[in-house]
């Protein structure tokens, strides 16, 4: 019914009204007695086969919503009540931001793919502290990021800034420099300032009476020697894991006709170049470190393909735009029938 309804319907009107008409919805939704009772019997998958522990976090399943789509912590309840195991938050910054000009959120349906170039809106990092002391739980992730006016030299500062106002109120953390949206970001990810970025926040957590996984989300146009890198950094920080992969800037193999719009990338054509990453870093690396697989996941056997390659957990963001909320659940159905055959 989603496909042949529901996503045919709002895929006529603009993608980002789309969303934040979602948004609402769902929110009304969810407040009509029996919904959310309604809504988590007919797509939450309950078996114990299915629960993971990975940097030391127990996850009821290992089907996440990625970054991106709840970036103010609005929703996550209500996400939540869709299967997934944990939903990460965010990218948020330190200050209120409005993001790029729109513009700025484009379908491309021939792909099955999503170009945008948003720009880390938010609504800035107190707003989300403040829903997120309502969660009761969900588990949570915490995706970081600089605001756009910051200079990369004194971008450590905002990271510290969001990793301290979000630290009792997030269960794991994600540095974004990966984003292809805001200027010069992906410098962070050369291997000088990265080293510095991650030891700071380090050691941060590390005076902190409890510590929280610090995971690193990198972009998926990183060369062999750059992904090196990252593994030797992620041995000198000894940060808890890696997101693989953030949108691409590749146009390649594109039929759509606004392939052309600038921004970053995601969806289908993602697939095998994310799969890629992922089983580069866990190779070359020797299973050092958790990774959590994203990137054109639209099917179960996607989800299983990037589990295969030495993801730990998985995350959708296109796929659920385009798939529907029935996807978590059919994932999560493949990997307990795997189970159940290799018993």
């Amino acid at each position: 019914m989603y496909t042949s309804i529901i996503r045919s319907a709002l895929f006529r009107y603009d993608p980002e009204k789309v969303h934040y008409f979602t948004f609402n919805v769902l929110k009304k939704v969810n407040k009509i007695p029996g919904i959310s009772s309604f809504l988590k019997k007919k797509y939450q998958v309950n078996d114990r086969k299915l629960e993971r522990e990975v940097f030391g976090l127990k996850f009821k399943n290992p089907v996440g919503l990625a970054a991106g789509f709840d970036k103010d912590a609005k929703l996550y309840k209500e996400l939540s009540n869709f299967g997934f195991g944990f939903i990460e938050v965010g990218t948020v910054t330190p200050k209120p931001q409005p993001g790029n000009e729109k513009k700025r959120l484009f379908r491309l349906k021939e792909d099955a793919a999503i170009i945008n170039r948003m720009g880390f809106n938010n609504g800035g990092v107190e707003i989300m502290v403040e829903r997120l002391k309502k969660n009761k739980n969900v588990l949570i992730g915490g995706n970081i990021g600089k605001n756009k006016v910051t200079p990369n030299e004194n971008a450590v500062e905002d990271y510290k800034i969001c990793f301290e106002a979000l630290y009792e109120h997030v269960n794991y953390f994600v540095v974004n420099v990966s984003s292809p949206n805001t200027p010069n970001l992906r410098q962070l990810q050369d291997k000088e300032p990265l080293t510095n970025l991650l030891n700071t926040l380090q050691n941060l957590n590390l005076a902190k009476p409890k510590q929280k996984p610090i995971l690193l989300k990198i972009a998926p146009d990183l060369t062999d020697a750059q992904l090196l890198d990252i593994i030797e950094i992620m041995q000198s920080t000894g940060i808890a894991g890696i997101i693989a992969t953030n949108t691409t800037i590749s146009r390649e193999g594109l039929k759509s006709e606004n392939k052309k719009e600038t921004g970053g990338m995601s969806g289908k054509p993602l697939k095998n170049r994310s799969t890629e990453v992922i089983r580069f870093l866990s190779e070359k690396s020797n299973k050092a470190f958790p990774i959590i697989g994203v990137g054109g996941i639209h099917s179960p056997e996607d989800a299983l393909e990037k589990l295969d390659a030495g993801a730990s957990l998985v995350q959708l963001y296109t796929g659920f735009i385009y798939e529907g909320p029935a996807l978590v659940k059919a994932i999560n159905h493949k990997i307990l029938e795997v189970a159940d055959r290799n018993k």
